[in-house]
């Protein structure tokens, strides 16, 4: 069963997480590694290199790994070369030992920082095209974060109304006292906001007017750059980014496999619109919802978790199992049968969301493969 996804990559999705406060994961096991090591080595000494002529200090991602050191806020912007690499490391890992081509995957997602590597991975971009841009507007992405948070917000109830979400954050912002916007929506619950100075407190006193009783807002630990949200507006880094990714090489050709893209929530990568999607990246929320969803609905049967130590997407995809378990009583989805799912066809209130809502009966039973926990449990010598 282990390798069952390996023999039907067809029906796999490949997953590539993003940015996290911690970003190591297994991946000073794999640098350590006999027959992995070299191969791991160099991708974090190339990424070291671009992090290094892009920032103009020495950056030694090798060295970081074999010390252990996580994650900063001040390390963000070689946190960016960290990730990126090791990711690519790993497909090369599962290529080169294991004659696994991951570009017969059904398709790619990647959340956040993951699009980018997506895109690597499906040959639109080199890393030394993508990543020179990322690392010279990371200091004033962390900069940003100094005075704001982020904040989950949830319902224990009904779905929570997008709409009146950003509603309500256009009402904090326009008090002209910090911004507040979306960041992600993760599930219909579940919404992630980040807020400059006291914005999550004030958009807190006002949601349950506005969102109902059964709404909550934690904030959540650490500090987090402002990605996916107009607060970059304030350093005007979309803007200079989509400045430098004029001149960039690459970005032409249809990433293969495609890439569903959290700006869009589709597979809308084309060959010449990657570079104005890549500054949408920067400053609009990133839809993992949708993308979980054309995951169930595509027939997938497994999806390949890549990247140090990845937790939100394989977090989503266990609580929605839950979920669907407990509204179905376990019953499996086969035994819903086609008169049932064509019962509820015929309804047409139902038809816009039967790709979607139809397809959580799935949840349940895609396999989930944590790429590195996978490669360091191979008897390779």
């Amino acid at each position: 069963m282990a390798q069952s996804w390996m023999q039907r990559m067809g029906a796999t999705v490949l997953a590539f997480r993003g940015y996290n406060l911690t970003n190591l994961g297994k991946t000073p096991e794999l640098l350590a590694h006999p027959a992995y090591g070299p191969i791991v080595e160099r991708h974090l000494q190339l990424a070291g290199t671009i992090c290094s002529e892009a920032l103009g200090r020495h950056i030694d991602l090798v060295e970081r790994v074999r010390s252990n050191r996580e994650s900063t806020l001040e390390t963000f912007a070689e946190d960016i070369g960290l990730i990126i690499s090791v990711e690519m490391a790993q497909l090369e890992l599962l290529d080169q030992f294991f004659s696994t081509d991951y570009r017969a995957a059904r398709f790619s997602m990647g959340y956040s920082l993951g699009e980018i590597t997506a895109l690597v991975a499906g040959g639109t971009f080199v890393v030394e095209q993508v990543l020179p841009p990322l690392v010279k507007l990371a200091g004033d992405c962390a900069e940003l974060a100094r005075d704001a948070a982020m904040g989950i917000l949830f319902s224990r109830g009904p779905e929570i109304d997008p709409v009146a979400v950003q509603r309500l954050c256009i009402e904090v912002n326009a008090e002209g006292r910090g911004v507040i916007a979306v960041s992600s929506y993760l599930s219909p619950n579940t919404i992630l906001l980040i807020g400059q100075r006291d914005t999550l407190t004030r958009f807190k006193d006002r949601m349950h007017a506005v969102l109902g009783a059964r709404v909550n807002l934690r904030k959540a630990d650490g500090a987090w750059p402002p990605l996916h949200t107009p607060l970059l507006w304030e350093k005007c880094v979309p803007n200079r980014a989509g400045s430098a990714m004029h001149l960039l090489a690459g970005g032409i050709e249809v990433p293969h496999p495609n890439v569903l893209s959290l700006v869009t929530g589709k597979q809308s990568y084309n060959g010449y619109n990657a570079r104005q999607t890549l500054v949408d990246w920067l400053e609009r929320p990133q839809r993992l919802w949708d993308g979980v969803c054309e995951i169930l609905g595509s027939g997938a049967e497994a999806v390949l978790h890549i990247g140090p130590d990845p937790n939100l997407i394989p977090a989503t995809f266990k609580r929605l199992s839950e979920n669907v378990l407990a509204q179905t009583s376990g019953r499996s989805f086969n035994s819903w049968g086609k008169q049932a799912v064509s019962m509820i066809a015929r309804r047409a209130w139902l038809a816009p969301v039967l790709s979607t809502r139809v397809g959580l009966l799935r949840a349940p039973y895609i396999e989930h493969v944590i790429l590195e926990d996978w490669l360091l449990k191979q008897d390779v010598q």
